[in-house]
């Protein structure tokens, strides 16, 4: 039995980030979900709260409530969250859950240019984000920016609470072994436990077996090699990558490839940047961004036609991978 991974201890979890998780079974272990609050059936709301948007369960644990149009990966996140705080409850602690949400000022609308907009108002400023970090070192919207710390630094984005505010020395400890399970006597016996495992169950369902998590990675290898014939022989997309591959090498810029699931960020890909870009000194990196900055702007009006029609068709046909 595969044991899941374990989660880090009070960091704020951001949906921006693809959550790769599965599908959603959310019915196993935790008795189903709640659309609105994306709860475990320990959750039934209680009290509203406005201000937080989120609820009270039985137990008075603080239940989020899921935004209105959240995407099935936005709704994993609050499942985990939720469930841990209805556990923890039933455990006689608090946990606060949170949930970083993309902002309007998404810092990576800039990458994928799904959304044409939003693309061009980051890559006015940020190109393909690889020289912003150094250039911007102090804007949070600037992509791998990091305010306060060194550009290029991973955040952890930790919460400020008071979940174990006041707590002793032992009820920190207590505390820790409900939300994580005993702690592990060494490296190799860490494994995932208490309520970080019901979260993990209420999203993932329950470890598989090396048996059936083979027989699950060969059903998925095998749904992505459909997924990128399908996108790639669509004569749409064809046609279209055909046109965005014209209008790149008219304005001078290599074209490594014209399948359909390669194009869209082919051009931010095959960039050759410096190992050092996030170290760099503003007055090293501004010329250089300046010069991203152009061609990540030639790049998203040749590809405009190109990913409105990509995206959508890539939504209902998911593809990961070489090319992708």
């Amino acid at each position: 039995m595969n044991a899941h991974k374990s989660m880090p201890k009070r960091v704020r979890v951001s949906v921006a980030t693809a959550l790769a998780i599965g599908l959603l079974p959310v019915l196993a272990a935790c008795g189903g979900s709640s659309d609105k609050t994306g709860a475990s059936s320990d959750s039934t709301a209680g009290g509203a709260n406005a201000a937080n948007d989120s609820t009270t369960n039985a137990d008075g644990a603080v239940q989020l409530t899921v935004p209105d149009g959240a995407d099935a990966e936005t709704k994993k996140t609050y499942i985990q969250q939720n469930t841990l705080a209805a556990c923890m409850k039933k455990q006689g602690f608090t946990y606060t859950p949170h949930v970083v949400t993309a902002s309007g000022d998404d810092s990576f609308a800039g990458l994928d240019a799904e959304d044409y907009v939003a693309a061009k108002k980051s890559r006015e400023k940020y190109g393909f984000g690889n020289y912003a970090a150094a250039v911007y070192p102090d804007d949070p919207n600037a992509p791998f920016s990091n305010p306060g710390g060194k550009a290029g630094e991973k955040r952890t984005d930790a919460v400020a609470d008071d979940d174990e505010k006041g707590l002793t020395p032992a009820q920190q400890k207590a505390y820790q072994e409900a939300l994580a399970g005993p702690q592990a006597k060494s490296k190799a016996d860490e494994k995932i436990g208490g309520c970080e495992l019901k979260a993990s169950i209420a999203v993932n369902g329950h470890a598989l077996s090396a048996a059936e998590e083979k027989k699950a990675e060969n059903a998925k290898a095998e749904a992505n090699r459909a997924n990128g014939l399908e996108l790639n022989g669509d004569a749409q997309l064809v046609q279209l990558a055909q046109g965005y591959a014209t209008c790149l090498k008219a304005q001078g810029i290599p074209v490594s490839t014209t399948q359909p699931t390669g194009m869209s960020d082919m051009v931010r890909m095959e960039q050759k940047v410096p190992e050092n870009h996030f170290s760099m000194s503003k007055a090293e990196a501004l010329p250089l961004l300046t010069k991203e900055i152009d061609l990540s702007l030639k790049d998203l009006e040749c590809g405009k036609k190109f990913r409105a029609a990509y995206f959508p068709k890539e939504k209902a046909h998911p593809y990961y991978g070489d090319n992708a």
